[in-house]
């Protein structure tokens, strides 16, 4: 069994992927390539040949021992490639995502390039190098500059070290719990104006029972230092470790602190909600209001072109006693109904 084993391993070699990619010749030798494939004669290799450089990107490419300079470049998206052998069921073979372009004036050999190393403004020439073979059209006519046209660029990342940032966050949290008083300042970007008129918003006194220590303007540090310290981190991790965990429980006093100002804030956000309900709540009656005057007052208008109506008719009969009647009829009209 064991020698029928290693000779099935022997016939079933692994198979070797298809990878495709677009060949763009000049015209001529674009027809002459087309008759060397419809042709499928023996001598098919000898009369197309295609060498890469050891770049990868540069190469030379014959058509009937007349060499091509060609270069291997990027399609803006992928392409599927399918196969059909009655030219109604089609079957998908690969994607195709590059084309190489073949040109008559062209340098065969190109010079090669140093290998980078790397370092940040390698890896930036190593990006820079890439973007020489980025096609920027499709491979028909409609999608010339499709790149720039259909693609929108990648938005940069920021990235932000979070484990510097905590460590200075929970050293400030510890020598807060440390100091004698505590001023909390909160600065909204969007409401800088309002905050110099107004003042400070964040300026709450704690109660020494949630945190244990007095909020006060005494002896608190400046802007200016605040940031200073932001900038200069003067302890190690150990010891911002060991401090963390000797104010352990005075990080979480500070923490409750800060649950509290952010609920009383939100207070006075629902209280400023509910009064802008109760304006536009009365500017909706008032509105109400008006649309009932002035359908009253167009009512008005017409009953009194109505009467006008009325008048003139009664002006133009010949009978003295109906214009008498009438008139006196159009100015009281309650008695008249009830006689």
């Amino acid at each position: 069994s064991a020698s029928k084993t290693g000779s099935k391993n022997k016939e079933d070699a692994p198979y070797e992927l298809e990878s495709q990619f677009v060949l763009r010749l000049p015209l001529e030798y674009a027809s002459t390539v087309r008759r060397i494939a419809q042709s499928s004669s023996m001598n098919m290799k000898d009369r197309l040949t295609i060498e890469l450089h050891p770049d990868g990107r540069h190469g030379i490419v014959r058509v009937d021992r007349v060499p091509l300079a060609c270069k291997l470049v990027d399609l803006p998206c992928m392409i599927e490639s399918l196969k059909t052998v009655d030219k109604k069921t089609f079957y998908k073979t690969a994607d195709v995502c590059q084309m190489l372009v073949c040109t008559l004036d062209g340098d065969l050999y190109p010079p090669l390039e140093e290998p980078t190393g790397t370092d940040p403004k390698s890896k930036k020439k190593d990006k820079d190098k890439d973007k020489k073979f980025v096609w920027n059209h499709g491979i028909t006519s409609p999608l010339k500059n499709t790149r720039k046209r259909r693609f929108r660029k990648t938005a940069k990342k920021k990235y932000i070290e979070s484990p510097d940032v905590e460590k200075e966050v929970k050293r400030l949290l510890s020598t807060d719990a440390e100091a004698v008083s505590v001023r909390w300042e909160i600065i909204a970007e969007d409401e800088l104006k309002e905050a110099d008129q107004h003042g400070s918003l964040g300026n709450l006194d704690s109660s020494p029972g949630t945190s244990g220590h007095k909020m006060g303007h005494g002896s608190t540090a400046p802007r200016d230092e605040l940031r200073e310290i932001f900038n200069d981190i003067s302890s190690s991790s150990e010891d911002e470790e060991d401090e963390g965990d000797r104010h352990e429980d005075e990080d979480l006093n500070i923490m409750d602190t800060e649950d509290d100002l952010v609920r009383q804030l939100q207070d006075k956000l629902n209280e400023s909600d509910s009064a802008q309900h109760e304006s536009d709540r009365n500017s909706q009656i008032v509105m109400e209001y008006q649309v009932q005057i002035n359908s009253i007052k167009a009512k008005l208008q017409e009953t009194r072109t109505r009467k006008k109506q009325q008048e003139e008719l009664i002006m133009r009969v010949d009978n003295q006693a109906l214009k008498v009647s009438s008139k006196h009829a159009l100015l009281f009209p309650s008695q008249s109904f009830r006689n």
